[in-house]
Protein backbone atom coordinates (compact mmCIF):
# COMPACT_ATOMS: atom_id res chain seq x y z
CA UNK A 1 0.00 0.00 0.00
CA UNK A 2 1.34 3.42 -0.91
CA UNK A 3 0.51 6.74 0.67
CA UNK A 4 0.44 10.36 -0.39
CA UNK A 5 -0.05 11.25 3.24
CA UNK A 6 3.29 9.93 4.51
CA UNK A 7 5.86 12.50 5.51
CA UNK A 8 8.92 13.29 3.43
CA UNK A 9 12.38 13.09 5.06
CA UNK A 10 12.89 16.00 7.43
CA UNK A 11 9.14 16.74 7.76
CA UNK A 12 7.02 16.24 10.84
CA UNK A 13 5.26 12.85 10.97
CA UNK A 14 1.83 12.75 9.37
CA UNK A 15 -1.07 12.73 11.85
CA UNK A 16 -2.46 9.28 12.64
CA UNK A 17 -5.83 10.28 11.15
CA UNK A 18 -4.39 10.82 7.65
CA UNK A 19 -5.52 8.22 5.15
CA UNK A 20 -3.33 5.95 3.07
CA UNK A 21 -4.45 4.92 -0.40
CA UNK A 22 -4.32 1.78 -2.48
CA UNK A 23 -3.08 1.98 -6.11
CA UNK A 24 -6.69 2.28 -7.30
CA UNK A 25 -7.24 5.17 -4.91
CA UNK A 26 -4.13 6.88 -6.25
CA UNK A 27 -5.52 6.54 -9.77
CA UNK A 28 -8.84 8.11 -8.77
CA UNK A 29 -7.05 10.85 -6.80
CA UNK A 30 -4.94 11.74 -9.85
CA UNK A 31 -8.08 11.93 -11.99
CA UNK A 32 -9.79 14.24 -9.50
CA UNK A 33 -6.65 16.33 -8.94
CA UNK A 34 -6.25 16.91 -12.67
CA UNK A 35 -9.88 17.96 -12.99
CA UNK A 36 -9.62 20.14 -9.90
CA UNK A 37 -6.48 21.87 -11.15
CA UNK A 38 -8.23 22.76 -14.40
CA UNK A 39 -11.29 23.95 -12.50
CA UNK A 40 -9.23 26.24 -10.28
CA UNK A 41 -7.74 27.70 -13.49
CA UNK A 42 -11.32 28.14 -14.77
CA UNK A 43 -10.86 25.84 -17.72
CA UNK A 44 -14.20 25.82 -19.52
CA UNK A 45 -13.97 22.14 -20.47
CA UNK A 46 -13.44 21.19 -16.82
CA UNK A 47 -16.47 23.25 -15.78
CA UNK A 48 -18.54 21.41 -18.41
CA UNK A 49 -17.21 18.03 -17.24
CA UNK A 50 -18.21 18.83 -13.67
CA UNK A 51 -21.72 19.67 -14.79
CA UNK A 52 -21.99 16.39 -16.71
CA UNK A 53 -20.73 14.46 -13.69
CA UNK A 54 -23.38 16.06 -11.48
CA UNK A 55 -26.02 15.07 -14.03
CA UNK A 56 -24.70 11.48 -13.98
CA UNK A 57 -25.03 11.15 -10.19
CA UNK A 58 -27.17 8.17 -9.26
CA UNK A 59 -26.82 6.59 -12.70
CA UNK A 60 -24.97 3.34 -13.34
CA UNK A 61 -21.36 3.49 -14.55
CA UNK A 62 -21.29 3.66 -18.34
CA UNK A 63 -24.89 4.84 -18.63
CA UNK A 64 -23.80 8.40 -19.43
CA UNK A 65 -21.30 8.32 -22.27
CA UNK A 66 -20.33 11.99 -21.92
CA UNK A 67 -18.44 11.33 -18.67
CA UNK A 68 -16.61 8.16 -19.67
CA UNK A 69 -13.43 10.10 -20.45
CA UNK A 70 -13.02 10.71 -16.71
CA UNK A 71 -14.93 7.81 -15.11
CA UNK A 72 -13.52 4.90 -17.13
CA UNK A 73 -11.22 2.51 -15.24
CA UNK A 74 -7.97 1.18 -16.77
CA UNK A 75 -7.85 -2.59 -17.30
CA UNK A 76 -4.95 -3.00 -14.85
CA UNK A 77 -7.36 -2.54 -11.93
CA UNK A 78 -9.61 -5.44 -12.92
CA UNK A 79 -8.89 -8.85 -11.42
CA UNK A 80 -10.71 -10.50 -14.32
CA UNK A 81 -12.02 -9.41 -17.70
CA UNK A 82 -15.11 -7.22 -17.15
CA UNK A 83 -18.47 -8.74 -18.07
CA UNK A 84 -21.74 -7.05 -18.92
CA UNK A 85 -22.29 -5.55 -15.47
CA UNK A 86 -20.22 -2.67 -14.05
CA UNK A 87 -17.32 -3.81 -11.89
CA UNK A 88 -16.72 -2.81 -8.28
CA UNK A 89 -14.01 -0.42 -9.44
CA UNK A 90 -16.27 1.17 -12.06
CA UNK A 91 -18.97 1.74 -9.46
CA UNK A 92 -16.45 3.21 -7.02
CA UNK A 93 -14.82 5.59 -9.46
CA UNK A 94 -18.13 6.73 -10.96
CA UNK A 95 -19.58 7.35 -7.50
CA UNK A 96 -16.47 9.16 -6.24
CA UNK A 97 -16.28 11.43 -9.29
CA UNK A 98 -19.96 12.37 -9.18
CA UNK A 99 -19.70 13.05 -5.43
CA UNK A 100 -16.69 15.28 -6.02
CA UNK A 101 -18.59 17.18 -8.72
CA UNK A 102 -21.29 18.05 -6.20
CA UNK A 103 -18.75 18.90 -3.49
CA UNK A 104 -16.76 21.27 -5.72
CA UNK A 105 -19.75 23.06 -7.28
CA UNK A 106 -19.41 26.85 -6.91
CA UNK A 107 -16.55 26.45 -4.41
CA UNK A 108 -13.35 28.36 -5.17
CA UNK A 109 -10.94 26.38 -3.01
CA UNK A 110 -10.00 22.70 -3.57
CA UNK A 111 -12.45 20.21 -2.07
CA UNK A 112 -10.19 17.24 -2.86
CA UNK A 113 -7.26 17.20 -0.43
CA UNK A 114 -4.93 14.25 0.15
CA UNK A 115 -5.13 12.35 3.42
CA UNK A 116 -8.58 13.38 4.68
CA UNK A 117 -10.77 10.32 5.18
CA UNK A 118 -14.55 10.57 5.29
CA UNK A 119 -14.73 10.03 9.05
CA UNK A 120 -12.18 12.79 9.64
CA UNK A 121 -14.07 15.21 7.40
CA UNK A 122 -17.38 14.48 9.14
CA UNK A 123 -15.70 14.95 12.52
CA UNK A 124 -14.58 18.40 11.41
CA UNK A 125 -18.10 19.09 10.22
CA UNK A 126 -19.53 18.10 13.62
CA UNK A 127 -17.27 20.67 15.29
CA UNK A 128 -18.19 23.53 12.93
CA UNK A 129 -21.87 22.93 12.10
CA UNK A 130 -24.66 24.80 13.87
CA UNK A 131 -26.10 21.48 15.05
CA UNK A 132 -23.37 18.94 15.86
CA UNK A 133 -26.02 16.49 17.05
CA UNK A 134 -27.70 16.56 13.63
CA UNK A 135 -24.36 15.73 12.01
CA UNK A 136 -23.81 12.85 14.41
CA UNK A 137 -27.29 11.52 13.64
CA UNK A 138 -26.55 11.60 9.93
CA UNK A 139 -23.24 9.86 10.55
CA UNK A 140 -25.02 7.22 12.63
CA UNK A 141 -27.50 6.70 9.79
CA UNK A 142 -24.58 6.15 7.44
CA UNK A 143 -23.18 3.55 9.82
CA UNK A 144 -26.49 1.66 9.81
CA UNK A 145 -26.66 1.23 6.03
CA UNK A 146 -26.44 -2.26 4.58
CA UNK A 147 -26.33 -1.69 0.80
CA UNK A 148 -24.05 0.18 -1.57
CA UNK A 149 -26.88 2.39 -2.86
CA UNK A 150 -27.97 3.37 0.64
CA UNK A 151 -24.39 4.15 1.63
CA UNK A 152 -23.90 6.33 -1.46
CA UNK A 153 -27.15 8.16 -0.67
CA UNK A 154 -26.08 9.00 2.89
CA UNK A 155 -22.54 9.92 1.84
CA UNK A 156 -23.96 12.30 -0.77
CA UNK A 157 -26.11 14.00 1.88
CA UNK A 158 -23.11 14.41 4.18
CA UNK A 159 -20.94 15.76 1.37
CA UNK A 160 -23.53 18.43 0.67
CA UNK A 161 -22.94 19.60 4.25
CA UNK A 162 -19.17 19.42 3.79
CA UNK A 163 -19.58 21.66 0.76
CA UNK A 164 -21.56 24.22 2.77
CA UNK A 165 -18.78 24.40 5.34
CA UNK A 166 -15.91 24.19 2.79
CA UNK A 167 -14.49 21.02 4.37
CA UNK A 168 -12.41 18.94 1.88
CA UNK A 169 -12.08 15.19 1.43
CA UNK A 170 -9.63 12.73 -0.14
CA UNK A 171 -11.60 11.29 -3.05
CA UNK A 172 -8.98 8.66 -3.78
CA UNK A 173 -9.34 7.28 -0.24
CA UNK A 174 -13.10 7.43 -0.62
CA UNK A 175 -12.89 5.43 -3.86
CA UNK A 176 -10.87 2.75 -2.06
CA UNK A 177 -13.58 2.62 0.60
CA UNK A 178 -16.30 2.32 -2.03
CA UNK A 179 -14.54 -0.68 -3.57
CA UNK A 180 -14.20 -2.39 -0.18
CA UNK A 181 -17.88 -1.80 0.56
CA UNK A 182 -18.79 -4.12 -2.30
CA UNK A 183 -16.76 -7.11 -1.08
CA UNK A 184 -18.28 -9.69 1.27
CA UNK A 185 -17.93 -8.30 4.78
CA UNK A 186 -16.70 -5.01 3.39
CA UNK A 187 -19.40 -2.88 4.94
CA UNK A 188 -18.29 -3.77 8.46
CA UNK A 189 -14.64 -2.99 7.73
CA UNK A 190 -15.36 0.34 6.04
CA UNK A 191 -17.81 1.46 8.72
CA UNK A 192 -15.21 0.62 11.36
CA UNK A 193 -12.63 2.68 9.46
CA UNK A 194 -14.93 5.69 9.23
CA UNK A 195 -15.84 5.38 12.90
CA UNK A 196 -12.19 5.29 13.97
CA UNK A 197 -11.44 8.37 11.87
CA UNK A 198 -14.43 10.22 13.30
CA UNK A 199 -13.55 9.66 16.94
CA UNK A 200 -9.77 9.92 16.60
CA UNK A 201 -10.26 13.38 15.12
CA UNK A 202 -11.78 14.70 18.33
CA UNK A 203 -9.35 16.45 20.69
CA UNK A 204 -9.39 15.51 24.40
CA UNK A 205 -11.19 18.79 25.09
CA UNK A 206 -13.87 17.95 22.52
CA UNK A 207 -14.48 14.55 24.14
CA UNK A 208 -14.69 16.20 27.57
CA UNK A 209 -17.17 18.78 26.28
CA UNK A 210 -19.29 16.06 24.67
CA UNK A 211 -19.45 14.10 27.93
CA UNK A 212 -20.95 17.14 29.68
CA UNK A 213 -23.78 17.61 27.15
Amino acid sequence: MTADATSAPGEAPAPATQRRREPFGHHVARTVADLQDRLIRRDSSAVATLARLRAAAGRAPGAVYTVLTVTSVPDRFFQAAPGDEPTRQEWAKHTALTLYAGHQQSVGEPMHVDGIGLGTAISRLARTADSPDAVRRRFSALGATMTYDATAYHVRALISLLRQHRIPLDYGALADDLVRLQWPGGHDRVRAQWGREFYRSFTPQTVADDSQE
